[in-house]
């Protein structure tokens, strides 16, 4: 495990039985409520797929075009007052390179040096963690990961997965994240395995149509949010227009 004292999974008990409150899914169920839990949450997990044109030198140096296919099997859990993404988690399958890779972002404000650690919980651990009761870290096979990239969003760890991680998620309960924040306490980010597997042997969903879900989700938080500030300093809200109807 990590030098950090504390840094094990037996923390993380409690953060999947309060997951319901902190966001909503950012995903294929767009327009689904937020307010269930994880554990009852219909999946969020989408397979997004593109193709990407690379510049490759060869030998002599002469550079050639080189198109790749990406495949990410997607969640992503987002704040419902912020818009913020609370934490992501994708398989990334390049091509048909041997192994894929696992990605994961978190919040901005974690200490980098340390990395992220993730386990895949069994639907009996998974069950457990729910309810608050103890799954100890020897049943678990945790992964390292180190950030590769921070942006404005948060920060991207990744790591190739290890042999077997992918058949676990297709059976698994959950991908419990876990990282440290500025101050070297952990900070753990349940992810519901839900779905996954359907979403990554299925065929990819339209990535415009996603784009476009995602951008009304969006837009309808940022609404919510600006009707509490105005609430908040004049104690009303903006009447909403009535619907034009038709003759």
């Amino acid at each position: 495990m990590s030098r950090h004292t504390g840094w094990t999974f037996g923390l993380a008990v409690g953060a999947l039985a309060a997951v319901g409150l902190m966001g909503v899914t950012g995903s294929a169920a767009y327009a689904q409520k937020a307010a269930k839990k994880a554990v009852k949450r219909q999946s969020a997990w989408v397979k997004l797929c593109e193709k990407t044109n690379l510049k490759r030198a060869d030998k002599k140096g002469k550079l050639h075009d080189i198109t790749k296919d990406i495949c990410l099997t997607h969640h992503e859990r987002l704040d419902g007052r912020t818009g913020s993404v609370v934490v992501s988690a994708a398989i990334r399958q390049v091509d048909k390179a041997k192994r894929p890779h696992l990605m994961i972002m978190v919040p901005l404000g974690m200490a980098i040096p340390p990395g992220v650690k993730a386990a895949v919980y069994t639907k009996e651990q998974w069950a457990r963690a729910s309810k608050k009761q103890p799954v100890n870290d020897k049943e678990l096979k945790p992964i390292s990961l180190k950030y590769t990239l921070c942006h404005p969003a948060g920060c991207t760890a990744e790591v190739e997965a290890p042999e077997g991680l992918v058949k676990a998620m297709e059976t698994g309960g959950g991908l419990m994240v876990l990282a440290l924040n500025a101050a070297g306490r952990p900070v753990a980010f349940p992810v519901p395995l839900v779905g996954f597997k359907e979403a990554h042997d299925g065929k990819p969903i339209d990535s415009k149509k996603y784009g476009l879900a995602r951008a009304r989700l969006m837009a309808s938080i940022r609404e919510k949010a600006k009707q509490r500030y105005i609430k908040q300093q004049t104690g009303s809200t903006i009447p909403q227009p009535e619907p034009i109807k038709k003759k």
